[in-house]
């Protein structure tokens, strides 16, 4: 991830070590040999991130962070410190600092913790707008920026202005009835009507009525004529959601007001043209599903004027996390709850879990986070029911220590400080159970 960074050291020799590092890094990089400089280069370019020192004349390392902090509460600032100068530093971390390093530092860490800030960054960022997108009302709004989801709106863009039926496949979960929404408002239809039908949920008995309506008196109880879905859907969408659950009968009827443009009403002789186009989505192969006799193939041709499918989301990877963010602090807000923090460490563990639920699994499982009821076992925790006790204790301690660095998101101050650990032995045991605290 390149970014601008801006680099604070009174110590002409390190402030140029570290600017060479972090251009070659890829990041657009300034050194300033005074706080007071950085500052004021704060009114012509924002930075994404902030190196300092903490001990140098006139204005510390602390100072500058408070008087960033009063301007941009979300810039992460880590500090670069002296032998010595951890309880100094421990204060900066209560202030705010996203980290720091004590010198002398090995120079992969320093990228790894500057990687792993400006992703947190990013992906709070991210969160935000598309709080603020849904905030504005957007239903059809598709959350993510993985390849996949990227795909996804390339294809619904494409297929918008066409006046094409669609069918779209996904698993359970995966957000079809959104991509179809999607469809709806990026289309020519937007200004018109959108409705939708669960063909799982209605009886075989009330379909047929409430597909095409009925005349008045059509059958007893009929009371007065009244149009069916199709003839509410005029001008714009008719969504069929589960079509594959329409039963073979009704698909015939289906499928020949879709080839003639036409309806009839039950218990009416009177055919009314339709202008609409139709979204179907299925959870199931409706190609198979014709194959095997499960469902009529001249309707799924019919249908399929264009196809797409939905993604599941094991393959959106970082948008998992992202996502589960985004639903955690809405369920947070819905609570009266805090936002909660996104733990070191959750985030892989989030991309590794199969989502079998996709989408509504996930939505569960953040609100499960968001009231501090979430359980995500670890599933590389080994069981060691018949090791000798010393194997026990240390499977004990490399579990409990990473459960902390996850905490604490790979900050190792903040870890030793819950642990009651030097940070010097904490690094040992890290070493020793080959914990690392990666991004």
């Amino acid at each position: 991830m390149t970014a601008r960074v801006f680099v604070v050291d009174d110590d002409a020799d390190h402030l140029a070590a570290v600017c060479d590092l972090m251009g070659a890094a890829g990041h657009a990089v300034q050194g300033f040999c005074a706080a007071s400089d950085a500052l004021s280069a704060l009114q012509e370019a924002a930075p994404d991130l902030i190196l300092t020192d903490l001990r140098m004349p006139g204005m510390d390392g602390m100072g500058l962070l408070v008087a960033l902090r009063a301007r941009d509460h979300d810039l992460p600032v880590i500090m670069l410190t002296g032998h010595g100068d951890v309880v100094h530093a421990v204060q900066a971390i209560r202030a705010g600092a996203e980290d720091f390093l004590e010198k002398p530092y090995d120079a992969a860490h320093l990228l790894m913790v500057v990687a792993r800030a400006l992703a947190a960054r990013a992906t709070r960022a991210e969160v935000g707008r598309l709080q603020a997108v849904l905030a504005e009302g957007a239903q059809a709004t598709l959350l993510g920026q993985s390849r996949a989801i990227g795909a996804l709106r390339d294809r619904i863009a494409a297929l918008a202005p066409l006046d094409v039926d669609v069918v779209i496949t996904g698993e359970t979960g995966t957000g079809k009835e959104l991509a179809a929404r999607a469809l709806h408002a990026a289309s020519p239809r937007a200004p018109g009507p959108y409705v939708a039908i669960n063909c799982a949920a209605l009886p075989e008995m009330m379909f047929e009525t409430l597909m095409f309506g009925h005349a008045e008196g059509a059958f007893p109880g009929a009371g007065p004529a009244r149009a069916g879905k199709i003839e509410a859907a005029m001008g714009g969408t008719l969504m069929l959601d589960e079509v594959e659950a329409m039963p073979l009968p009704l698909q015939a009827k289906l499928l020949r007001v879709l080839h003639e443009r036409q309806v009839e009403r039950l218990g009416d002789h009177d055919l009314r043209p339709v202008d609409l186009r139709v979204i179907a989505t299925s959870k199931t192969d409706l190609r198979l599903a014709s194959a095997e006799g499960r469902f009529r193939a001249d309707l799924f041709y019919r249908l399929a004027g264009a196809e797409l499918s939905t993604p599941p989301l094991r393959d959106t990877g970082a948008d998992i996390a992202l996502i589960f963010a985004h639903y955690a602090q809405l369920a947070a807000r819905r609570y009266g709850r805090p936002d909660p923090d996104l733990p070191y460490g959750l985030a892989r563990q989030l991309a590794r879990r199969p989502w079998p639920g996709n989408m509504r699994e996930l939505k569960a499982a953040a609100e499960a986070h968001a009231l501090g009821l979430l359980d995500m076992p670890r599933p590389d925790t080994p069981a060691l029911p018949d090791a000798p006790l010393a194997d026990r204790v240390a499977a004990f301690e490399a579990r409990e220590i990473a459960a902390v660095l996850d905490r604490h998101r790979g900050n190792t101050i903040r870890a030793a400080e819950t642990l009651g650990l030097p940070r010097r032995t904490l690094n040992d045991k890290m070493r020793r159970y080959g914990l690392k605290a990666d991004p």
